[in-house]
């Protein structure tokens, strides 16, 4: 095991005019002194020292389809070369293109007509969302949301982020969501099924609707003063925690009896991570709205937007300049996006997702079994997690696993004779869970070896 590593004179000149230049706002260094990179391919980064880095958190799921991926680059290039850019209010082929298929495909899985919005990223969408919700519902501005659920940190995407850290200096812009437990089995009452404990929370939802002094509902004349519920159908900052199947059906239920919005945020579970285009998908529901991003453009080119229901988005109701950005619907995005679409269709790219994710679920339960420190492990296609505990299997270790992120990023383990550093990202409620988001392109030989260096990493904490 190395010492401490010490920034080359190189990197601490940088990290100095860092220190003085650069807001802290936009940055966490979750290791000291940071790395600074200078070239990615595939799943891996190389530092300014050249040293490789195994990447199983791509950008917070951004990357899905790997650093540098050649057939992407080449869509952004080529439209470098056409037509770079061009104002919002003008139209381009690209545009009216990717909106085609994105409702044309919500038209064959939900059998419900829509349009799709752009904007430049996914709090900017949930934005736009916002705006959507409220206007079909008369100007409601309050929402249910989960606990430890994120939607992002613009004034009106952190009120309905569970966490208060992200509003405290701040204020609130409109109402603050009423967040509703998550389905968290694994951290649920003992002595029910997955599925028991998901119909659990479902009716403890429900009661909020039984009377009128619950705060919610009244029932005189059939009125809600909520508007929309916003879902990560699989929680992504919150740990990647997977629901039971049946728990997003019957939540549907009970939010259609009155007359409740369901927005799905897929800003992180998009775009085959989870093994389908949408992660709501697994659950046999028809979402009202989704928002979406991040990967769109494999993180290229910023581009979020949102798919919404017809009724909720037609130009009668949502006419012309109801939102705007100047960077919405750029040329190179799109231009992206719609190759990416083209390439997860020339093959059967859900299926290859969610067999990798078998094959790395079964390997992660293979290193639960010989460190009890693993409490929990489970996937939805490739987005897995590894909830580090105590010696008891069940207690938060936060300081565990921030320790063996650290060492990760060492770039000191030996794995057949290379030396290599092991990226990871650290979610839960109680940040103590490795969130696995490797490339959607990631090789079976690359899932060895991640599973290789992750052991080495138990080792480490265990022994140290």
């Amino acid at each position: 095991m190395s010492d401490i590593r010490i920034a080359t004179a190189e990197d601490q000149v940088l990290l100095d005019k860092e220190a003085k230049y650069c807001s802290y706002g936009d940055t966490v260094h979750y290791i000291e002194p940071p790395r600074i990179f200078s070239r990615c391919e595939g799943s891996y980064v190389w530092d300014t020292e050249d040293q490789a880095y195994l990447d199983l958190q791509m950008w917070y799921s951004a990357v899905n389809f790997g650093y540098a991926n050649p057939r992407l680059n080449n869509a952004l290039k080529k439209q470098i070369d056409t037509l770079p850019q061009i104002a919002s209010q003008y139209l381009h082929k690209g545009k009216i293109e990717l909106s085609e298929m994105i409702a044309v495909d919500a038209k064959n899985k939900f059998g419900l007509d829509g349009r799709v919005h752009f904007n430049v990223g996914g709090s900017q969408s949930i934005e736009d969302s916002l705006k959507v919700v409220r206007n079909a519902t008369n100007g409601k501005s309050l929402m249910f949301a989960f606990e430890g659920g994120y939607h992002g940190r613009t004034l009106g995407a952190s009120s309905i982020t569970s966490s208060y850290r992200y509003r405290r200096r701040y204020g609130h812009f409109g109402e603050r969501a009423q967040f509703i437990p998550f389905p968290y089995h694994f951290r649920g009452p003992k002595g029910m099924t997955k599925e028991e404990y998901g119909s659990h929370c479902v009716q403890q939802f429900a009661r909020l609707f039984e009377t009128e002094y619950n705060g919610v509902w009244d029932p005189k004349v059939g009125s809600s003063e909520y508007a929309a519920f916003y879902v990560e159908p699989i929680q992504g900052t919150g740990g990647y925690v997977i629901p039971p199947m049946n728990f997003y059906r019957e939540l549907k239920h009970v939010l259609d009896q009155h007359g409740i919005l369901m927005v799905s945020d897929e800003i992180q579970m998009g775009f085959y991570r989870t093994g389908k285009l949408w992660s709501i998908e697994h659950f046999d529901v028809q979402p009202d709205v989704i928002v979406f991003g991040k990967a769109l453009t494999n993180g290229l080119n910023p581009l979020g937007g949102i798919w919404a229901r017809e009724e909720l988005i037609n130009p009668t109701v949502f006419p012309p300049g109801s939102t705007h950005s100047t960077f919405a619907s750029n040329p190179l995005g799109t231009a992206v996006g719609l190759e990416m679409f083209k390439m997860t269709s020339e093959v059967d790219y859900g299926a290859m997702v969610m067999a990798k994710g078998k094959y790395f679920l079964e390997g992660l339960q293979d290193l639960q079994k010989r460190f009890p420190i693993i409490g929990d492990v489970d996937g939805l296609g490739l987005a897995l997690r590894c909830e580090i505990c105590g010696p008891d299997g069940f207690t938060p270790d936060k300081a565990t696993l921030d320790y063996m992120v650290e060492e990760g990023m060492k770039g000191d383990m030996l794995v057949d004779g290379q030396k290599l550093g092991l990226i990871l990202d650290v979610g839960g409620y109680y940040k103590n869970v490795i969130t696995l988001a490797p490339s959607l392109e990631i090789s079976y030989p690359e899932i060895d070896l991640g599973l290789k260096l992750l052991e080495q990493l138990l080792v480490r904490a265990t022994t140290r």
